[in-house]
């Protein structure tokens, strides 16, 4: 057969009879279809061959470079949460100890308050005690005495010299005396008692946790007294008939 003729079977025969695919994988290679062609009346002879897929390059390097940005970031989670719990519990701890300490502070406070407060009582018991086991004589120093004691509470001046002296002048010292011949007497209302009061003297300035009977002599020294006290400033600044 001539040439010429020969090509264009090829040609008609490649054209014809043979489609050729090619697929690739980018991780495994690519496959190559080799062939041959004969004229249409020859024999046809077709090979294929398995490419041989391509070397993957790979390294190491990377994967040990992930583990270890895993491992930094674990450890670094694990070191915050570490550091917050322990910023808790210090934070706990400095929370109880000021509860504690305040605590402390009441507990101080109201001991004291307590104190000061059992303090006052035992004065108060103390002093009324005293007060209770105080007694006096039952003769004009005692009398005078006792006296000047509830002038002191109620405010009323008065000096023990000047109140006996007064005493002696007006009735001796005598709590029942009486003066039946001056002009309060000739009036109905005599002068009575160590101090020699008029009855409504000693009503009008009797003194509160004094006897009301006017021959009593604390309860008659002490009503002249805050009589005196009144006019005259002081029973000491009395020297005569008052």
């Amino acid at each position: 057969m001539p040439k010429n003729i020969f090509s264009r079977v090829q040609s008609r025969s490649l054209t014809r009879h043979h489609k050729i695919a090619m697929a690739g994988v980018a991780t495994l290679g690519a496959a190559a279809i080799g062939f041959s062609a004969v004229p249409s009346g020859a024999s046809t002879k077709t090979t294929t061959e398995a490419a041989q897929p391509a070397a993957v390059a790979y390294s190491t390097q990377q994967i040990k470079d992930v583990k270890a940005s895993v491992t930094d970031q674990m450890a670094g989670a694990s070191l915050k949460a570490e550091q917050i719990a322990a910023k808790k519990k210090a934070d706990a701890a400095a929370a109880a100890k000021k509860k504690a300490e305040a605590a402390a502070a009441k507990k101080k406070a109201e001991a004291a308050r307590e104190a000061k407060e059992a303090a006052s009582r035992a004065a108060k018991r103390a002093e009324a005690k005293k007060a209770a086991k105080k007694t006096y004589p039952n003769n004009l120093d005692g009398w005078i005495r006792e006296s000047l004691d509830v002038m002191k509470k109620h405010g009323i001046p008065g000096s023990y010299d000047g109140i006996k002296r007064n005493i002696i002048r007006e009735s001796s010292g005598n709590p029942k005396a009486i003066n039946n011949w001056d002009i309060n007497a000739i009036n109905g209302i005599p002068s009575k008692g160590l101090l020699q009061v008029i009855p409504p003297t000693f009503k009008h300035w009797h003194v509160p946790g004094t006897s009301w009977d006017i021959y009593d002599p604390v309860a008659n020294i002490t009503a002249a007294c805050n009589y005196a006290a009144d006019k005259y400033g002081s029973m000491d600044n009395v020297d005569s008939a008052y």
